[in-house]
């Protein structure tokens, strides 16, 4: 292991070598989450080409909707973990995930409604648009920061993490080349990408998605087809809220303690960061992005350290960009093959 700066940074590749599958199975989990709130972002991009920033603060609700769904089955935060058989905690899990969705989802279409709407109405320019979505961010937050203790007792919001309510217990389930696969990374990988793939055969099979293309590519010969574009819109935000309500389970699956005010910030721009990596606006490069930065965060805090972890993903993301300004697959969603 060579030291850099002092000892700020190492270089440590054979740390890297060894532990390379542990690595990548949690590079996966993590990119998984990443990938499933990117497309979000691309799909609000494809439609509109709006950057919406506030989608990490949708998400961030979504932890606290599902929390909600939650204590009202009776949960109350605990040191201890749920442990009364696989039924019932599918069955929790599921009901906690519609409840994030709702919330999620509900969140997205009033975020479009009361802050887009009237700006489009309007013939906002683009930079109008952005820093609205800037400031819906931050009132966000501010909002279950210091509103919603307000309004729910001091049960739910505030400055610090909520207790946790842990439905899953880490087990492992069976080894590749000697890492551990456990339940949880079973769970999140395929539950994410499922979700993605399945909103990718929406788009691009369906008549609903037709319209969304059309819009994409042209509102104004879309709506003279009869295309109804608030109606594509409504829905598009929609979507990418239900999926970061999907995610916000997933999210508190993996990290019990992290629902807190601004739990979606950092998240929420990797997400963004993922979805510029594959390609902003394309599906498939949400997923592919969403993997990969989740992947290079993991091999590069073992390899720098791990508070080089976010500038690692980061990194990773200029150095793709100055060899495809596009992403890797470059595609937006305007040009998507009906």
């Amino acid at each position: 292991m060579t030291l850099l700066a002092s000892g700020s940074i190492q270089f440590n590749v054979s740390a890297v070598v060894d532990q390379f599958w542990r690595l990548t199975v949690e590079g996966l989990t993590y990119g998984s989450i990443y990938a499933l709130v990117a497309v979000g972002y691309t799909l609000v991009y494809g439609v509109l080409r709006l950057i919406n920033f506030a989608h990490s603060e949708v998400f961030m609700l979504g932890t606290f909707g599902q929390m909600v769904g939650l204590m009202i089955f009776g949960f109350a935060a605990s040191g201890d973990a749920y442990s009364q058989g696989v039924g019932l905690t599918v069955l929790y899990l599921g009901a906690a995930m519609i409840f994030g969705m709702l919330v999620s989802g509900a969140a997205a279409v009033a975020l479009e409604r009361v802050a887009y709407r009237p700006l489009r109405k309007r013939g906002a320019k683009p930079l109008i648009f952005l820093i609205t979505a800037i400031g819906m961010s931050f009132v966000l937050q501010e909002f279950v920061h210091y509103v919603l203790p307000k309004l729910t007792g001091n049960t739910l919001g505030g400055t610090n993490a909520q207790q946790p309510i842990q439905l899953v217990t880490p087990t492992e389930q069976f080894k590749i080349f000697g890492a551990s696969v456990t339940n949880i990374a079973l769970v999140i990988v395929l539950a994410a990408v499922a979700l993605a793939l399945t909103t990718e055969l929406l788009i691009n099979k369906t008549k609903f998605g037709r319209s969304i293309r059309a819009v994409a590519q042209d509102p104004d010969t879309a709506t003279l087809m009869g295309v109804s574009r608030e109606r594509v819109i409504m829905l598009t935000f929609l979507i990418g809220g239900v999926l970061a309500g999907a995610a916000a389970l997933l999210y508190t699956v993996k990290i019990p303690n992290g629902i807190i005010y601004n739990g979606g910030f950092i998240l929420g721009i990797k997400a963004f960061s993922a979805a510029v990596l594959g390609g902003i606006g394309n599906l498939r490069g949400a997923l592919l992005g969403g993997l990969m930065l989740g992947l290079a965060e993991d091999y590069g805090q073992v390899l720098f350290g791990d508070q080089w972890r976010d500038v690692v993903a980061f990194v990773v993301l200029v150095a793709v960009l100055m060899v495809r300004p596009t992403g890797i697959l470059g595609e937006s969603l305007g040009r998507a093959r009906a």
